[in-house]
């Protein structure tokens, strides 16, 4: 009986085992949710390796426009037109204050007129010295008499010259009644109104406008002086805006003396040009460096997102992986990867594609 049946056990046997074996093979198939690999893909990627960056420390700093005035009174009038309010934007040359003038030019003719009497003395005072100086060559008059009519010719001349100077002086004060921009800018101050009498002193000129210009700006920063050495060693800074971006400063000063109240240095940070995210007055934060470190650097359009987990695609080989990863700082368009890459990795610069290769990997029968 028992050699009847051990033929079956073995049919049974091997029954069994190619059922196993069919089950491994459908289950070798099936690609896991993460991780394909068939054919190599076609990806686009950076290889990671470890770089030198900068150690940060980040304070607190205040924009500032490097051009601002505030525009006086240099000639006492009552304010006729005020064209521009606080805020707006003007032009160079753009006219921000006219005041009344009838009195500047009425000094101005009066000069005028000064101008051409003091002329007239001044000729007929040097032909006079002429006649006087060709009777003179003669013998027939004194040397006196001559060195009086130099006398009087050169004071005409003085006179006129005086009278020059006055008419330039009413000229400027006519000038003055019309205040004009040095340079484009937004209004931040009227301190004068329509109607009201200003003073150009004394004691002081009457404030008029104030003015900023948005074209150069830069940020003073306060900072301790235990940090003041390294940002000396390094100078490189910069503005962190609210996008997540970086702006480096063009120049970095540090003042060579401390506040003797708070113990902290002022640094200035100077830009290059205007900036639409930036404007006198904002606070911002600002990153020296202050030391080197290495740092593995990825770009961030590399990054995945989903919910709070952050992953990057690493393509080794003919295999596309999603690899959580935990990120750091964020230097302009790459960011730090303080853990989950390795050095030497292959990460791909679109998530997107790399996602849809996953994807697309899962979908595909298998042979």
């Amino acid at each position: 009986m028992i050699e009847r049946m051990n033929p079956m056990i073995r049919s049974t046997r091997l029954a069994l085992a190619a059922l196993l074996l069919t089950a491994l093979a459908g289950c070798g198939d099936k690609t896991s949710p993460q991780t394909a690999s068939s054919r190599a893909p076609s990806l686009s990627t950076v290889v990671v390796k470890p770089e030198t960056a900068h150690r940060e420390q980040v304070w607190d700093g205040v924009v500032e426009a490097v051009n601002e005035v505030t525009l006086t009174a240099q000639t006492n009038a009552r304010v006729l037109e005020l064209p521009h309010d606080v805020g707006d934007t003007v032009a160079k040359g753009d006219v921000l204050v006219r005041f009344t003038d009838i009195e500047q030019k009425s000094v101005r003719r009066a000069a005028q007129a000064q101008i051409a009497s003091a002329q007239a003395n001044f000729r007929n005072a040097e032909a006079q010295y002429k006649r006087i100086a060709e009777v003179f060559s003669k013998g027939l008059v004194a040397r006196s008499d001559l060195d009086q009519a130099r006398m009087q010719r050169d004071a005409a001349q003085a006179a006129l010259h005086a009278a020059r100077a006055q008419y330039s002086e009413a000229g400027q004060q006519v000038d003055y009644t019309v205040i004009r921009a040095p340079y484009a800018g937004i209004i931040t101050h009227r301190y004068v109104h329509v109607g009201e009498a200003v003073q150009a002193g004394p004691p002081s000129p009457q404030p008029l406008i104030g003015l900023e210009s948005l074209k150069d700006l830069r940020v003073t920063v306060q900072v301790p002086q235990s940090a003041v050495d390294a940002i000396r060693n390094h100078h490189h800074a910069e503005i962190m805006l609210g996008d997540g971006k970086r702006l480096a400063a063009s120049k970095v000063i540090v003042f060579p003396y401390a506040d003797p109240k708070t113990h902290t240095f002022n640094v200035r940070l100077l830009l290059d040009g205007s900036h639409a995210s930036l404007y006198p007055g904002m606070t911002v934060k600002v990153a020296f460096a202050v030391g080197a470190a290495q740092r593995l650097l990825v770009p961030v359009a590399a990054l995945w997102h989903q919910g709070e987990m952050t992953g990057v695609y690493v393509v080794q080989g003919d295999s596309v992986r999603l690899m959580q990863v935990r990120v750091g700082e964020r230097f302009g368009s790459r960011v730090e990867v303080v853990s989950g890459l390795a050095p030497n990795q292959h990460v791909a610069t679109d998530p997107a594609a790399a996602a849809r290769y996953l994807s697309s990997e899962r979908a595909e029968p298998k042979a």
